[in-house]
């Protein structure tokens, strides 16, 4: 191996051990997913960031804006900075306040037991989708820096990855997200400083005019465009992953403050690899694989040592949101489907069941990431997936007495019914949009019928 994988294989066994180290002080269930609600904004505002700040703003965005210009940053830094502010704006005290331990529980807590369980099937696989991304685009960045393949990097770093996240929990994900999201600030920064100086000196030449577009070339309506915008916004702001970092705040008001810092944080650190990509054809033209683009733009540029520090603010952003996909999908499905069943409230048997669900998500993260086509790609469906019903019936439940048990079961099948629908069979162009118009207009149309419901009224 080459001092470059040494140098990043040293990186990601600190990461390890500090995880492991911390994962120690992990008592109980609620130990493992919400760190004891204590999170105040230096903490909560950074483990924001890292989380969001993942392979698609790092590989996938770059890439994307390698090859359409700024379109390919609508979804990620934009469309995210933007959900990000949502949460901190509408979301993040209504949340907190309702004392839950994962989102499903607004659900139960609202409605009834069956709609959280539906929404957990809806949910779980979103975050799978995420963990899958990361994963591949761990795999990217080690194969870009050895002479390995792609699916054996890939099947390493899921190796690596799974392990980091079923040992330790959401305290080890926060700590060390806060050096993750220092590090990858750092790395960022050095390599937007070798390109720019390059480019001063006449070396690189300025991106042409029609790069600097927020329209694809290929996009002919509004819809379409707005589609673009409203996966990222709305199909994220109410993710499992998101929602946990809220509930483990030490306040409302730190939730809320901590969701605005991230997101001005996030957007000012997210147009680094967008105006790297505005670039790279002038850097590194007729790129074929574009999401080798910004590991190959740092081997091009930087002295080994060097490299070795940027590729570990890669390896920094996608472990930090790796985990934190895992450990949602993992909490989900123990949380609300196998422990309520369970006749034991041991602790620790709490804990062993959601580190083997962590676990097994891994396992088939890996196997998604395997077989997936693009980072890219995998989270545009990720945000996609099941998200129009689960929005509109948490709005309509956190802010309105409307609608019952019936009405959020209908919304949520209608949601996803009618996206899977015009996404797969139809294949239009603005399935999202589609979706979510039949989702509200489903829960509008049956919870008005039904008017307001009452706490006793609610099936249990």
């Amino acid at each position: 191996m080459n001092a470059v994988l040494w140098g990043v294989l040293a990186y990601i066994l600190v990461q390890l051990i500090i995880g492991l180290v911390v994962s120690r002080r992990i008592q109980t269930e609620s130990d493992y997913l919400l760190a004891g609600r204590q999170f105040g904004y230096g903490m909560l505002t950074m483990t924001l960031f890292a989380t969001w700040f993942g392979a698609e703003t790092c590989i996938g965005a770059s890439g994307e804006v390698y090859s359409e210009g700024l379109a390919g940053a609508r979804m990620d830094p934009l469309g995210y900075s933007f959900c990000l502010i949502f949460m901190g704006i509408f979301f993040a005290v209504p949340l907190w306040n309702r004392k839950c331990t994962t989102l499903a529980d607004v659900f139960r807590n609202r409605f009834s037991p069956g709609v959280e369980k539906l929404a957990v099937i809806l949910m779980a696989p979103t975050s799978m989708m995420w963990a899958a991304a990361q994963i591949r685009a761990f795999g990217s960045v080690i194969s870009a820096s050895s002479e390995l393949s792609l699916e054996i990097t890939i099947t390493l770093s899921a190796l690596m990855v799974i392990i980091y996240t079923t040992s330790g929990g959401l305290l080890a994900d926060a700590i060390t997200d806060f050096i993750q999201g220092i590090v990858l600030i750092l790395g960022l920064l050095l390599l937007l400083g070798f390109v720019l100086f390059k480019y001063a000196a006449g070396d690189i030449p300025a991106p042409s005019p029609d790069r600097f577009t927020f329209l694809y070339a290929e996009e002919s309506s509004a819809l379409v465009q707005l589609e673009g915008w409203t996966i990222p916004i709305i199909g994220s702001v109410l993710s499992q992953e998101l929602v946990a970092r809220i509930l483990a705040a030490r306040t409302p008001v730190h939730a809320r403050r901590a969701s605005l810092m991230s997101a001005g944080l996030y957007l000012m650190v997210g147009a680094i690899p967008v105006l790297l990509g505005l670039f790279g054809p002038g850097i590194l033209p007729g790129l074929e694989e574009t999401e080798q683009f910004l590991p190959s733009l740092a081997k091009q540029m930087l002295p080994t040592f060097l490299y070795v520090i940027f590729a570990g603010a890669l390896i920094s952003a996608i472990l930090s949101t790796v985990d934190s996909a895992l450990l949602a999908a993992g909490a989900l499905v123990s949380h609300n489907l196998i422990i309520p069943s369970m006749k034991s409230g041991d602790e620790k048997a709490k804990l062993r069941v959601t580190r083997i669900c962590v676990f097994v998500f891994g396992l088939m993260a890996y196997y998604l990431a395997l077989h997936a086509e693009s980072v890219h790609d995998l989270v545009e469906e990720a945000s996609a997936f099941g998200s129009t019903g689960i929005f509109v019936v948490i709005v309509f439940g956190l802010f309105t007495r409307y609608g019952s048990w019936m009405t959020a079961l209908c919304t949520l099948a209608a949601g996803i019914g009618v996206y899977v629908l015009f996404a797969y069979h139809y294949e239009s162009e603005f399935p999202y949009l589609i979706s979510l118009f039949a989702a509200t207009i489903t829960y509008l149309s049956i919870g008005l019928l039904e008017g307001p419901v009452l706490e006793e009224e609610r099936a249990t």
